[in-house]
């Protein structure tokens, strides 16, 4: 295991490994445990009892943030005609078919997100090798594959989040920055976890949500008591 710098080691003695806090304490501890200079991000961890090798327990989608993330994500619409003028004025920062297609084949990624009318997927397909690694292939289930374009860029650019299930059945979603006051970071916490437990698979057995944690980029994590809040 990598060896911890004095600050995180500080920080960390804070943190009772052994308690679970209720949702407020968790991220005021998330908060006051930050050791980055910058202004770090706030991130939720789940872990789910679900089997990701079954299909129907594979869990991925997107949600806005009431607060969003404290980060203007840069959008990238792959479109033609009509649709194309509409992703401009909706503020995407990119618009255009296949000379950006060109563009990222050449090594081009100033961009965060992707979103494409279903008719360019046939075109976008061909950056699946690139895109797919890092994780930035549009896809319906995210609301990125979409004829809705102005309504996409616009959620996106409010701040919605993608959130995918790994091969373990852990989630990671950022809910915003050490410097949102505690009740915006409570609140888009309470929307995360709203959303993860509607997508519970009905084929999940046993304890669906087994930990929840928060954490600062460069800080420990705190275990949070899901029952400390009441979701509506």
């Amino acid at each position: 295991m990598a060896k911890r710098g004095k600050k995180y080691v500080e920080a960390a003695k804070l943190v009772d490994r052994s308690q679970v806090y209720d949702v407020k304490e968790a991220i005021e501890l998330a908060k006051k445990t930050n050791t980055a200079k910058f202004d770090a991000t706030v991130e939720v961890a789940f872990r789910l009892g679900i089997d990701t090798r079954k299909n129907d327990q594979q869990i991925r989608g997107a949600v806005v943030l009431p607060n969003g993330t404290g980060k203007t994500q840069r959008v990238l619409v792959f479109a033609k005609g009509e649709k194309a003028k509409e992703a401009e004025a909706a503020g995407a920062d990119f618009v255009g078919d296949s000379d950006y297609i060109n563009k990222i084949q050449q090594g081009w990624f100033d961009f965060d997100v992707i979103v494409a009318t279903p008719d360019m997927m046939g075109e976008v397909g061909k950056l699946g090798r690139v895109l797919g690694p890092k994780g930035l292939m549009p896809n319906p289930k995210t609301g990125t594959v979409t004829f809705e374009v102005e309504k996409a860029v616009k959620e996106i650019k409010a701040g919605k989040v993608e959130y995918r299930a790994d091969k373990s059945g852990n989630i990671h979603v950022p809910i915003g920055k050490v410097s949102f006051e505690d009740d915006k970071l409570i609140e888009n916490f309470s929307t995360i976890y709203e959303t993860m437990l509607k997508a519970k698979p009905a084929s999940a057995k046993g304890t669906y949500v087994k930990n929840v944690s928060v954490t600062s980029t460069m800080g420990p994590g705190v275990k949070v008591d899901p029952s400390s809040f009441a979701v509506k």
